[in-house]
């Protein structure tokens, strides 16, 4: 069983910036590629940024420049945080933390997700 837990949503203003985090525990955490998505009301899901198991990271062309995606591996657990700065209001999104079900994010190959934190970018 894996579990993940995000942290760190919230209010910020355009051109700030805010910090996700996503605690991954359970089996294989940290032989797992990780990864965020994120939804916005009436918009199509969008995967946002990935990291291999090996730290290989991917950026959406719309938030590349701007948000970095790293890890912190432990032995069954891997902490995957998301930096987020120069933000803009179409930022704004459910965040969902992700994990894929092997050492690669392959397309729509991840089996587990948290629960959500709402980041809002307005002034």
């Amino acid at each position: 069983q894996v579990h993940l837990v995000e942290s760190g949503g919230g209010l910020a203003q355009p051109g700030g910036s805010l910090r996700l985090s996503c605690a991954a525990s359970g089996s294989i955490a940290s032989a797992s590629a990780m990864g965020w998505y994120r939804q916005a009301p009436g918009k199509q899901r969008e995967l946002v940024a990935t990291i291999s198991s090996g730290g290989t990271t991917r950026y959406a062309d719309s938030v590349k420049g701007r948000f970095t995606i790293s890890r912190d591996n432990a032995k069954n657990t891997v902490t995957v945080t998301l930096q987020m700065d120069s933000l803009k209001p179409e930022d704004t999104a459910v965040y969902y933390c992700i994990r894929y079900s092997g050492p690669y994010p392959l397309f729509g190959d991840y089996d587990y997700w948290g629960q959500g934190t709402q980041v809002t970018v307005s002034s």
